[in-house]
């Protein structure tokens, strides 16, 4: 983006630039928040939040981004409209007009609130009690009612919230798509789940929490991961969240009895990282460098987690990692029981343990919810049934307590309410991208099988990370494959995968 002859645009990149740092200032204080802050600094740090996210929004609105937009506009208009700096232009304008419609002090108790609501969740669910939850919820969805009211060119409340995470996307657009997602999926899972009887989790064991930390990072440093410009750390929920593509920071929990959480969770979380170190390092403190979408965030973690992860390849030579470091555990285990394993079909009770099939029916249960919510269909106090009721009908799962239940994500405790689609947002987009690059990629299965991830990882690079913020989700989707969103290559790949692990009846 340098050498552009416009002064304004240099003084608008500025100012821009110091946002960015501002933004990886909060990102530092989350990480902390969620690793090492002892647990009660809560209120101190959300006080620090407040005050962060109030210069922020300051900066972020102040009158003189309004006046360089206005002086750059026309500017821009004559350059090529795929240029970095009329992108620049276009995507600040946005930033500009949807962070001026709300006030600086709501910003802050919304900020506020997210770091309180956290510490209420994390709370509530080690006493297994939503009643410790429910005011800091309440508070929650008080607050986005209030931001809401800030805009009113919407046609449901749930589409501002939306917006945050997926751009333009509407509950209008969503709620078909997730009802033929649905139509689809329930007859797969329960094709799934009557083909087989002798099913068993074949990375349950006894597996030290140490050693399990050496295992998973022996198999992400082949993939990716830099011990200069990564690190890896505990947290009771898995996140990963980048400074910038220098500094990405990966998190994970354990189970000494399951080496699956902190395996497919680490890998999960690489794809998120794998994808901030990409951005083109020319976007670096620029406005195309954050975030486009989370469902697009979400295809490269789920690809990583699921696509690749759980491929006959890639776990065939995943085993042969596993095997050295727990001999005693795994020596037995031959590849084509490993891959059967790995993606067996079973409704469970944890969405972040649901196997590849089901996990979209725990993603489509949280959206309605939301959406009830926000439409007055239901209240805070009848959430946990409303959950409980919806885990059976959609997944046949009785729901033993809270702890499994309403409270079993940090999402509402965090405030981040309209997240939670994007993770079905990107598995219908991870399926459509890796469709393409095994068109573009010939012998890609046979690089896997090798744990060869070098032409993957650019193709993904080149593709979609590099870009960062200049085009939205849609328009990327659009440019890579030709295609729009569309359910049926999840649908096909999945049957495709289960077929081959003889986790569907033949035929």
């Amino acid at each position: 983006m340098a050498g552009t002859a416009h002064p304004s645009y240099a003084a608008l990149c500025e100012r821009i630039a110091e946002l960015a740092d501002l933004s990886a200032i909060g990102g530092l204080l989350f990480w902390d928040r969620s690793t090492m802050m002892p647990a009660g600094g809560s209120d101190t740090r959300a006080h620090a939040c407040a005050a962060l996210e109030r210069v922020s929004h300051q900066k972020r609105t102040h009158p003189e981004v309004g006046r360089l937009l206005a002086e750059l506009e026309p500017w821009a208009a004559e350059l090529d409209p795929d240029c970095d700096e009329a992108r620049t232009v276009r995507v600040v304008r946005r930033d500009f007009e949807k962070a001026r419609r709300v006030p600086e002090d709501l910003a802050a108790d919304i900020a506020r609130a997210d770091s309180l609501g956290e510490d209420a969740w994390m709370k509530a669910r080690s006493a297994n009690d939503f009643n410790l939850f429910r005011d800091a919820l309440s508070h929650h969805l008080d607050l986005r009612h209030r931001y809401v009211a800030c805009f009113d060119d919407f046609e449901h409340p749930y589409d501002v919230l939306l917006d945050d995470f997926e751009q333009d996307l509407r509950l209008s657009e969503l709620r078909p798509l997730f009802s033929e997602l649905q139509a689809a999926l329930v007859p797969l899972v329960a094709s799934a789940a009557s083909a087989g009887t002798a099913r068993r989790n074949v990375l349950a064991g006894t597996f030290p929490a140490g050693d399990q930390r050496a295992a998973v990072l022996e198999v992400v440093k082949q993939l990716g991961f830099d011990d200069e410009h990564w690190r890896l750390d505990p947290s009771a929920h898995p996140f990963a969240v980048a400074q910038g593509p220098q500094d990405v920071r990966v998190t994970t929990m354990y189970d000494e009895s399951d080496l699956s959480v902190s395996l497919y969770s680490v890998l999960h979380e690489f794809g998120h990282g794998l994808y901030e170190a990409g951005v083109a390092p020319a976007y670096s403190r620029t406005a195309l460098g954050g975030l486009v979408s989370l469902g697009l965030h979400e295809s490269q973690s789920r690809m990583w987690e699921n696509v690749i992860g759980r491929s006959r390849p890639f776990s065939g030579w995943l085993l042969s990692v596993l095997q050295k470091r727990f001999p005693e555990q795994l020596g037995a285990v031959d590849a084509d029981t490993f891959f059967r394993g790995v993606n067996d079909v079973e409704p469970s009770l944890i969405r972040i343990f649901a196997d590849e099939t089901t996990y979209n029916l725990h993603v489509l249960l949280r959206t309605d919810l939301e959406s009830r919510l926000f439409e007055g269909q239901l209240t805070v106090d009848e959430l946990p049934a409303a959950f409980d009721d919806g885990m059976h009908s959609l997944l046949g799962v009785e729901v033993p307590d809270a702890a499994h239940g309403v409270l079993q994500d940090i999402h509402w405790g965090a405030g981040l309410i309209g997240y939670f689609p994007t993770y079905t947002l990107g598995n219908l987009m991870a399926a459509q991208f890796f469709a393409q690059a095994e068109r573009d990629l010939p012998g890609l299965q046979e690089d896997l099988a090798r744990g060869d991830v070098g032409r993957i990882r650019q193709w993904l690079r080149e593709n979609i990370h590099a870009h960062g913020r200049k085009y939205s989700s849609r328009e990327l989707l659009r440019r890579v494959t030709g295609e729009e969103l569309r359910v049926d290559p999840l649908i096909g790949y999945l049957r495709d995968k289960l077929t081959a692990a003889t986790l569907l009846p033949a035929g």
